[in-house]
């Protein structure tokens, strides 16, 4: 997760998957490779099981965790817009930017991710910008966040 774009009209933060998309290609390909090698030997049965196993785990895995996390803070028209992308289409909330209170930073184990607080109002609670919890260090993303509603 990182900030792509700070000025003061609009901050935008980004959390991209790649590491753990190429890691779910790998597998699949890997299961294909193992099913075509079954395959080649004469051993039908196997060689379509490896592969279906393969494609369906690897598939599942890839919609469950493969999500494309976007928030957009946008100053000049008073509003932050989380969005998430998957394999199966794209999801936006709007929030009014003077209900944000806060970012914090949930943690969960060796993971974290970066949470949007609104205390008051019709959206109150807590807003992930990401479903996932992740590795790597959120907090420098929340003190950014907090930051730029700081200037507000």
């Amino acid at each position: 997760m990182k900030v792509t774009e700070n000025t003061p009209d609009l901050l935008i933060v980004d959390y991209r998957p790649v590491w753990m998309s190429l890691g779910l290609i790998a597998f699949i390909l890997g299961f294909l490779v193992f099913g075509i090698a079954i395959l080649s030997e004469g051993d039908t049965l196997k060689g379509v099981t490896v592969i279906l196993l393969g494609v369906v785990c690897g598939g599942i895995g890839f919609g469950a965790f493969v999500r494309r996390a976007q928030a957009v803070f946008h100053r000049p028209e008073g509003w932050v817009e989380l969005r998430n992308k998957s394999i199966f289409g794209t999801k936006r909330v709007r929030h009014d930017l003077s209900e944000v209170s806060r970012a914090i930073v949930e943690e969960l184990s060796d993971t974290a991710r970066v949470t949007l607080v609104i205390d008051e109002g019709q959206s109150a609670g807590r807003h992930p910008i990401s479903q996932i919890y992740s590795s790597g260090d959120k907090k420098a993303v929340a003190e950014t966040i907090n930051d730029w509603l700081g200037e507000r």
